[in-house]
Parts: C-alpha cells; sequence; structure tokens
C-alpha cells in the first residue's frame, strides 16, 4: 500500500471514518504535536489522553480546522479534509464534517438566544428552505430535553442542560465525527453519568464516531473502543480501551494509572515517579 492509498476497515473494505497522518505542529521551539497518527472507523470511539501539555488538545483542534497543522493531514471517509476553504459553501460542507463540543457550553452558547432560536439558526445555515420545526423538536428530543427548554435561555439552564444543547447544535448539522474535548469535565459526576449515557446511544442510533479528548481515565474506560495515550506532543501507547488501561506497556500510561486517587494513594510517589521519567 502506498503512502497516499487511504487506510481501511479490514473487516469491510471501506475507509476509515477519520484517519490521522503523522500531524504535525510546533509554537516555537515547543513542538506541540509530535508525528500523530491514529484512525476512527464508522461508529466507533477513540479517547486521546494525556495530562496537561500532552497535545491532545492541539490535535483535536487540527482535526476540527481550529489550528493548521505544519505537516501530515487529516482524511474524513478516505478523503483530505480541506484546510481553509474560501467560499460560503465550502466552509459549510467542511464544518458538517467534523463538529466539536467543549469543556464549558456557556462559552460557545450565545446567551441571549433561546435554545429553538439557537437550533433554528444553525439549521437554517446548513440546510435552508427548509422548515425545520420537526428536527428542532427530533434534536431536544436525542439528547434529552423537552420543550419547556427550547423557550429557555442558556443561564436558565443547568450545566448539564447547556451540554445537552451544545450536543444538540453539533448534532444538527450531521457530522461525521464529533470531538468532545473534555465535554463532561466541569460536570458534576451523576450529570457526567447521564451525558455519556447520553452519548453512548446517540452513537448507537447514528453510527457517528466519536473523538473524546480527555485526562479522565474514568470516562475514556466507560465510552471508548480505542485509546491513543499522548505525552509530550507524541503517542506513547494505543489500543484496545480495556487490554491498555488493563496492562499498561508504557512508563506514562502505568502513571497516568497510578495517578487516580485511591485508598493507599501516595501523591509523593507519583510526584517522583514522574520526575523519573
Amino acid at each position: 500500500m502506498s503512502d497516499d492509498t487511504p487506510m481501511s476497515d479490514s473487516s469491510t473494505g471501506t475507509p476509515h471514518l477519520l484517519e490521522v497522518r503523522g500531524l504535525r505542529r510546533t509554537f516555537g521551539t515547543v513542538r506541540a504535536v509530535d508525528d500523530v497518527s491514529f484512525t476512527l472507523p464508522a461508529g466507533g470511539s477513540l479517547g486521546v489522553v494525556g495530562e496537561s501539555g500532552s497535545g491532545k488538545t492541539t490535535t483535536a483542534r487540527i482535526v476540527v480546522g481550529l489550528e493548521q497543522a505544519d505537516a501530515g493531514e487529516v482524511l474524513v471517509r478516505g478523503l483530505p479534509r480541506p484546510g481553509r476553504t474560501r467560499g460560503r459553501a465550502a466552509r459549510l460542507a467542511r464544518a458538517r464534517q467534523v463538529q466539536m463540543v467543549f469543556q464549558d457550553p456557556y462559552l460557545s452558547l450565545d446567551p441571549r438566544t433561546p435554545v429553538e432560536a439557537a437550533l433554528r439558526e444553525t439549521l437554517a445555515l446548513h440546510f435552508p428552505g427548509r422548515d425545520h420545526g420537526a428536527r428542532v423538536r427530533e434534536l431536544l428530543d436525542q439528547v434529552g430535553l423537552g420543550a419547556r427548554a427550547a423557550e429557555a435561555r442558556p443561564r436558565q439552564l443547568s450545566g448539564g442542560q447547556r451540554q445537552r444543547v451544545a450536543v444538540a447544535r453539533a448534532l444538527a448539522v450531521e457530522p461525521a465525527v464529533l470531538v468532545l474535548d473534555e465535554a463532561v469535565a466541569a460536570l458534576d459526576v451523576s450529570v457526567q453519568a447521564q451525558i455519556l449515557n447520553l452519548l453512548a446511544d446517540i452513537r448507537e442510533e447514528t453510527g457517528i464516531g466519536y473523538l473524546f479528548i480527555t485526562h479522565d481515565l474514568g470516562v475514556v474506560r466507560s465510552v471508548t473502543d480505542e485509546i491513543v495515550v499522548m505525552r509530550h506532543g507524541a503517542v506513547v501507547e494505543s489500543g484496545p480501551t480495556q487490554e491498555v488501561l488493563a496492562a499498561p506497556r508504557h512508563p506514562y500510561t502505568r502513571l497516568l494509572l497510578d495517578s487516580v486517587p485511591r485508598p493507599g494513594w501516595d501523591p509523593d510517589a507519583i510526584a517522583e515517579a514522574r520526575r523519573a521519567l
């Protein structure tokens, strides 16, 4: 296979939903992303984990298109994802490939705009000339929000409800891939579980692919099929989530697991192990 041939799912022979090849990104003397590659099959869920500064968020921003890579490429359904495009139609088509849900939905929602109006605005932008009432109701139902939430403004909603709105708005454009950057990190544990269960149901219903960017191994363990562990911009370990977390091969992955507080946990020992890496 040549370097220009899209990798495919060996079970079906079709291109992967998302393929990241050799991404590199530097900021001055800092190599934020260093030759990062991974694949995501249709309907799959991949976790990219690492501590702050590992390069996981920069990688996600390149996939979405918020950052430009110095080298490498991103493919969606076997086709290179275009860079900065000219023309409204091309920009909208690019946005429909990959959508992102951020950690704090309040920052990405217009505080003056009710939920239904925000969804209608997104639908009208991407699918003009349609009656979007039924689709708005479908999206609200899909994320577990009812008619009362439709008229509410973001400040009138709980954190979990706002995150559901953010998910609904991302799903409105019918993306192939949804990137979730620490999307449940700011929520209470019980609300986290609700959102993660919601996302699992949506994936089963739609076949959408998820790219979870997180430092939380509990989230990765519960909602991803595959895992990529990053440190200092590079991938140090990858594979099936349960296998990697049960028997990590790289010392850094073991350190991440050992850093999770539990009875007998010794933070000083963890700090010493981190300095030794």
